[in-house]
């Protein structure tokens, strides 16, 4: 396989990373913030470990943007009334899926591109407030 083939794994494989880190420290901003500057070093890390220089930009992108895709998720998850263990074990349950997939050629480029547009697309339909049977009450 060529070099893009690596690329494509190490930046699948921060992808992965990313989403993990988002699941499991996403309950407060300063904690995603944290948990996207570590999935990018983890993701460089991963680089080097499985190649050069262009496989650590790859993975350090692909720990960034998982990160950011499925931090949009998880505070979304969290505000809504999820549990933090719930949340975790399932989203951390999909990037354990998102890792092994990216070692399929050319899916770690698809995921980099699909999940930070997923989280996208979940911003743009974050509903109002959500008023329960308060509205039902009668004043």
């Amino acid at each position: 396989m060529g070099s893009w083939y690596w690329i494509g794994v190490c930046a699948g494989l921060g992808v992965g990373i990313g989403v993990l880190l988002a699941a499991l420290f996403g309950a407060s901003r300063a904690l995603l913030a944290a948990a996207l500057v570590l999935a990018a070093g983890a993701g460089v890390v991963v680089g080097f470990a499985l190649g050069q220089w262009d496989e650590a930009v790859g993975g350090g992108a692909g720990g960034a943007l998982g990160s950011l895709g499925a931090a949009q998720l998880v505070a979304g998850t969290l505000r809504r009334g999820g549990t933090r263990l719930g949340t975790a074990l399932f989203i951390g349950a999909a990037a354990v899926l998102l890792a092994a997939l990216a070692w399929i050629p050319g899916i770690g480029y698809v995921e980099a591109t699909v999940v930070p547009a997923l989280a996208a697309r979940l911003r743009g339909r974050v509903p109002e407030r959500y008023a329960g049977l308060r509205s039902l009450a009668r004043d």
